[in-house]
């Protein structure tokens, strides 16, 4: 992959993880106002468990790593339980809102790829 695409890529990433990972703590971002019943049993149960600002804390730390190219190999490996985990909500939750996940998902895995080189000593 091209350096530069890979950079530009790693930012765009980056800052909509800290972006999305920052609206788990601060709630900028507007709530769907009819929400599925399933969908809302996991969210409060997500909630008062804390897991969803553990969620939040990873997001914003792998999307800080992204943007200054610091630990982005381990925090993508670290980023790919919460992106599956949100492609598998979707798919059994909430089918209609899958295509912000799916680019999660697929953006993690350019991630990786990227950072392909990284693991190669783990994989020895």
């Amino acid at each position: 992959m091209n350096a530069t695409v890979f950079k530009v890529i790693r930012i765009i990433f980056g800052v909509l993880l800290v972006v999305f990972g920052a609206n788990k703590f601060l709630n900028f971002m507007s709530a769907p106002e009819e929400i599925p019943e399933p969908v809302m049993n996991y969210m409060v149960a997500l909630t008062s468990t804390k897991t969803l600002e553990l969620v939040g804390i990873v997001e914003v730390v792998a999307g800080l790593a992204f943007v200054f190219n610091k630990f982005g190999g381990l925090l993508a490996i670290i980023l790919m339980s919460v992106s599956v985990n949100a492609v598998l909500f979707h798919a059994f939750l909430g089918p209609a809102d899958i295509a912000g996940a799916i680019v999660l998902l697929v953006l993690n895995i350019v991630m990786l790829v990227g950072y392909k080189e990284q693991y190669k000593p783990m994989l020895k």
